[in-house]
């Protein structure tokens, strides 16, 4: 199993920023990647999605305006952002970071659709 590992979470107040992280091998430079969340009693819901390239992106409605993502892809590693504003009590979630294999390189919306896992960073929004 490859491994992704998220950073950047924590507690932040409502109206504040954070950036999430996530690191990946070099293999996955050629991989759609995307991120999504699961909130207390939640099922977990796609927020948004990247192509290999970095050109084409997809947000849920509810983070369009003020999530984006983006990402590096260099030969050793790739890393995976999720740049956050204007954060809101029901951001509250442990945030995943997934990619598709490598023969994947565009963005998808689905969880059936990646194929590897983060083990999540925890994002708590107080209001």
């Amino acid at each position: 199993q490859a491994q992704l590992e998220e950073s950047g979470g924590g507690l932040v107040q409502a109206g504040d920023s954070l950036r999430l992280t996530c690191e990946a091998p070099g293999t996955f430079g050629t991989s759609g990647m995307g991120w999504f969340r699961q909130g207390p009693g939640k099922e977990r819901e796609f927020v948004a999605s990247i192509s290999w390239s970095g050109v084409a992106t997809e947000y849920v409605d509810s983070v369009r305006d003020r999530f984006i993502i983006s990402r590096h892809n260099a030969l050793n590693i790739v890393t995976l952002y999720l740049q956050m504003t204007s954060l809101k009590p029901e951001d509250t979630a442990v945030y995943y970071c997934a990619a598709r294999d490598f023969k994947r390189p565009t963005q998808a919306t689905r969880e059936s659709e990646y194929d590897y896992w983060g083990q999540g960073t925890q994002v708590t929004v107080s209001s």
